[in-house]
């Protein structure tokens, strides 16, 4: 049964993610979505409180903002996907593995590859991609052509971010690193499937702004979720 704290601290994790989504977003016409930096805020509400918390602020809070900015559409799969991604985030932030150095340089090396090969097959698969970029209510927008190229120089940055950060920091700090990528991955994947066979859009225009809003959201999240303990800790 909740107490009344924990729905004070419900209410103010879905606030602060509904708020994060709204400070600063970019329309992207293709698919009719935005690019954002709440994914900071879903990841900080998941390491911090957990996954239950995690789910219900990052899904609900995530739709509020759909719902605010008048994406009505993306309402509900935000709220099972926002949902998801901060449930298992939560959950796997929980579960860090004992694990060897070398297992894991191994295991942080394992999942850059991972990460590049992935952006460039889908790259090869679907060829060079016209996308328009603008800020809502702006009629003035810029047309990028997001190359097979592209999709491997983003595949690069993504796996030698999480690797780099994983392996520089300590191994609890990485083992955040890990599952934050792993739950933005499902994010990907999640609005990529909505947008292709629900929505009917050119979803695979939207996966490199989501791919770098999982990136900025590591690396806002990781460093203010490790500050937060550290001042806990000396109190």
């Amino acid at each position: 049964m909740l107490r009344a704290r924990d729905i004070t601290l419900l209410a103010f994790y879905t606030g602060l993610v509904t708020v994060s989504t709204l400070i600063f977003t970019v329309y992207v016409p293709a698919t009719r979505g935005y690019f954002n930096v709440g994914e900071a805020a879903v990841y900080i509400v998941a390491l911090l409180a957990g996954s239950y918390a995690g789910a219900f602020a990052g899904g609900l809070g995530s739709m509020l903002s759909d719902i605010i900015l008048g994406y009505f559409f993306f309402a509900p799969a935000t709220l099972v996907i926002k949902g998801v991604e901060g449930g298992v985030l939560g959950f796997l932030a929980g579960k860090k593995p004992s694990l060897s150095r070398h297992q894991w340089i191994v295991a942080s090396v394992a999942i850059g590859v991972i990460l590049s090969i992935s952006a460039y097959v889908i790259g090869y698969s679907v060829g060079p991609t016209q996308i328009s970029v603008g800020f809502p209510g702006s009629s003035n927008s810029i047309t990028v052509t997001v190359t097979p190229l592209v999709w491997t120089i983003i595949g690069l940055v993504a796996s030698l971010s999480v690797v780099l950060t994983s392996l520089l920091a300590k191994p609890e700090v990485g083992w955040l690193v890990l599952s934050a990528a792993l739950s933005g991955f499902l994010m990907v994947l999640g609005y990529f499937l909505f947008e292709q066979f629900v929505l009917g859009f050119a979803a695979i225009a939207e996966v490199p702004f989501n791919i770098v809003q999982v990136l900025v959201g590591i690396l806002i999240a990781v460093p203010i979720y490790n500050s937060l303990k550290a001042l806990q800790r000396r109190k």
